[in-house]
């Protein structure tokens, strides 16, 4: 399993702190016999009782290449 970003646990403590439930860590997505995984899926109610659940990948943006950062998590959200 790859490691956490730095910014991991803040970033699911905001999520907690604004009312969304912490579903999965890590979020699997199978695609026929492959599977990708997301840091994390949350789950809320809202105020009409529908559920809305979002599915959370973590970066930061911190290397000596900020272009070369970018360049890099677009290219695992393509997929």
């Amino acid at each position: 399993m790859a490691a956490t970003d730095k910014i991991h646990q803040p970033v699911k403590n905001a999520l907690i702190k604004d009312g969304w439930t912490i579903t999965a860590e890590p979020y699997s997505i199978a695609i026929e016999e492959e599977y990708l995984f997301a840091d994390m899926s949350a789950e809320r109610i809202t105020a009409d009782s529908r559920v809305e659940m979002i599915v959370v990948e973590v970066k930061t943006f911190g290397g000596r290449s900020l272009i070369h950062a970018l360049e890099e998590a677009l290219g695992q959200y393509r997929i």
